[in-house]
């Protein structure tokens, strides 16, 4: 028996939100300087158009922000940031500056993280630190302009909970270099937003200390971060890692968690921004490349508009090195896009989001429904799947909708990405797995990668429509339902396309 159909109401519940739009996640600011990188953000950006992007490595020595000459002389140098701020912009996405790493010349120890080390130590002068945010803040502000500038959130460090990315994980140290990164920063103006302490899950026990030592330091805080993942421990193959996953409302749970233990304190009510999240927090886990991962991810960026201010998918593309130099195409990367600008599935679920209507008529466990203002309904569906513990996805999935049309008739398109149907890691692994594709095989792979297309014209009766969307296994799948006012065409008749005027001719020579 199939599932029970819902009525799509006919007016609007509410607006389509755009926080999971707000800001996307990037490897470390110096990989923007190369080509591929620029141009799977250009493609990002045409099809979704994210509104923030944040990345590691602003301060860190690979950039060259802070030199010292040979005598000990100090400069500043912005020559490779404004590279990549000035094509961040110039593609219509705007920073979300995370300060970090340590640059060597301020570093108090050798500490590093990651292959191109990024320095995890505090600073020996905390005054030499914020000079050098003093530096920055004013160069891009002279660069940008004060009202550009005061848009872009400044967050303070990078999961400092964590001892890979903060020395011993003190958190009386990163209190402290809180406390002295935003007082230079509103020195420098009072509107720049900052604010932290951008941990990672497992650690909520430091929402009570760090609202106390803001309370009590008086240290400005604009907004609060933190980071969300639901991946157990790494199971490590050669250039690989599986591990088991939670299920995605764990994710939403995650999300919810900063207003939950903040609420009562001085911190109350602050914007909430989710500056990482994705199932695995390894960049080499082949769950990111799959189909099931789309259909993971999509009752979360469908639901985590109602508990955050933004929640940033981490990353955009697989140009990312945090695992040191990926050695295959599909490689468990982060990425939405893979090197060279191969869509993975859940590539096509933030596309799809991007179309849909600006007013929302009806959610539920498996649909998003919205509509336009010309009467235009779109349909966001998924097979609703679980973690690890659950039962494996069924092989199909049913979404029953009667949705309202103010026409008399109506055209339904329909795409569908899932196991097989627009997935660029299937056929990939149908093609032997090729360490590194030729031309030929890249072509094949984005053919492959695109969703599959259906329409046809549904019949209206009582101004709606009924949809029976059959999904196969996690598949996503996004439908359009335009209305249609047929155009009288005087003396067309498509039962004369062989120049006969029986109707038999048109079907002995199976023409539509």
């Amino acid at each position: 028996m199939g599932a029970d159909r819902t009525t799509v109401p006919d007016h609007p519940i509410g607006p389509m939100p755009q926080t999971w739009r707000e800001c996307v996640g990037t490897g470390r600011l110096n990989l923007a300087l190369r080509s591929d990188y620029r141009e799977s953000l250009a493609v990002l950006q045409r099809d979704i158009g994210f509104r923030h992007i944040r990345g590691h490595g602003l301060l860190s020595d690979d950039l060259g922000v802070l030199r010292e000459s040979g005598s000990g002389v100090r400069r500043c140098s912005f020559t490779y940031l404004d590279q990549v701020f000035d094509a961040y912009l110039g593609l219509g996405v705007t920073p979300f500056l995370e300060l970090g790493f340590m640059p060597g010349r301020l570093a108090s120890g050798d500490d590093t993280v990651f292959w191109w080390k990024g320095n995890i130590t505090p600073p020996r002068d905390h005054g030499e630190w914020a000079a050098l945010v003093t530096a920055l803040l004013r160069h891009l502000i002279d660069r940008y302009g004060l009202a550009e500038v005061r848009t872009w959130p400044i967050e303070v460090w990078n999961e400092p909970n964590l001892p890979q990315f903060w020395k011993d994980a003190d958190q009386a140290a990163y209190f402290r270099l809180y406390e002295t990164t935003a007082r230079a920063v509103k020195e420098v103006d009072a509107g720049l937003l900052v604010g932290g302490p951008a941990i990672s899950p497992g650690s909520d026990d430091w929402w009570a200390p760090f609202a106390e030592f803001v309370a009590a330091s008086g240290s400005p805080v604009d907004f609060v971060s933190r980071h969300a993942y639901t991946s157990g421990p790494a199971q490590h193959i050669p250039f690989g890692t599986y591990q088991t996953l939670s299920a995605p409302q764990d994710l939403l749970a995650q999300f919810a968690a900063p207003r939950e233990h903040l609420a009562g304190t001085a911190l109350a009510g602050l914007p909430v921004h989710i500056t990482e999240f994705n199932s695995s927090y390894r960049s080499d886990n082949p769950i990111h490349d799959t189909a099931f991962h789309a259909a993971y991810l999509a009752p979360v960026v469908t639901g985590g508009n109602d508990l955050v201010d933004s929640f940033s998918y981490w990353t955009f593309c697989d140009v990312f090195e945090e695992e040191n130099i990926p050695t295959s195409l599909f490689h468990g990367g982060f990425g939405l896009l893979t090197h060279r600008q191969v869509p993975k599935p859940a590539y096509h679920l933030y596309a799809f989001l991007a179309r849909m209507g600006a007013h929302v008529l009806a959610r539920g466990e498996d649909h998003l429904v919205c509509r336009d203002d010309d009467g235009r309904v779109s349909v966001l569906a998924w097979q609703p799947v679980g973690g690890s513990d659950a039962p494996a996805a069924a092989e199909r999935h049913e979404v029953r909708l009667s949705v309202p049309v103010a026409a008399p008739a109506a055209f339904l398109r329909r795409e569908r990405v899932g196991e097989h149907d627009g997935n660029a890691f299937a056929a990939w692994r149908e093609l032997g797995r090729p360490f590194s594709p030729t031309e030929r095989q890249f072509d094949l792979l984005r053919d492959c990668a695109r969703p599959a297309v259906e329409h046809s014209a549904p019949p209206v009766a009582g101004g709606r429509v009924e949809l029976d969307l059959a999904l196969s296994r996690h598949e996503v799948t996004f439908a359009e339902v335009l209305p249609v006012r047929p155009a009288h065409h005087e003396g067309l008749d498509d039962r004369r396309l062989l120049g006969g005027s029986d109707a038999r001719l048109v079907a002995a020579h199976e023409l539509p």
